[in-house]
């Protein structure tokens, strides 16, 4: 990966692919689209983007950097639902991740809903290892 391509994996560059999201230029059409530009979120700490993109009725009260976290890639293992014409979605993936020198692993299926007109994540199950 060069800098210049999306954290998010999806071959495009980063203006290409998520930065206009994180930039509220343009909402995420899909809940997959929502989902690789909250791991990108993630990636660049913008907390800002995060809360904005979550539900208020599961939004934590605060979020914040986790100390020496760095995200290493993003697999999309699954998509349900959540096109451009549907209300809910759900997207499978596995997020890869290093800290202090362990490597780490979150296996989520993540749900999403339209709120407000615009793809919103709303809860997160984590598969067991």
């Amino acid at each position: 990966m060069t800098k210049a391509d999306c954290p998010c994996g999806s071959g495009l560059s980063l203006a290409e692919c998520c930065a206009p999201c994180l930039d509220g230029h343009v909402p995420a059409a899909t809940a997959e689209a929502l989902m690789r530009s909250r791991y990108t979120a993630y990636v660049l700490e913008r907390f800002d983007y995060l809360r904005e993109t979550w539900h208020p009725n599961s939004r934590p009260p605060d979020l914040a950097p986790v100390p020496g976290l760095r995200w290493l890639g993003l697999t999309i293992k699954r998509v349900v639902d959540g096109g451009v014409d549907d209300a809910t979605g759900e997207v499978e993936f596995v997020a890869r991740s290093k800290r202090g020198g362990r490597a780490n692993r979150l296996h989520e299926t993540s749900s999403f809903e339209r709120y407000g007109g615009r793809w919103v994540y709303t809860r997160g199950v984590q598969h067991a290892r």
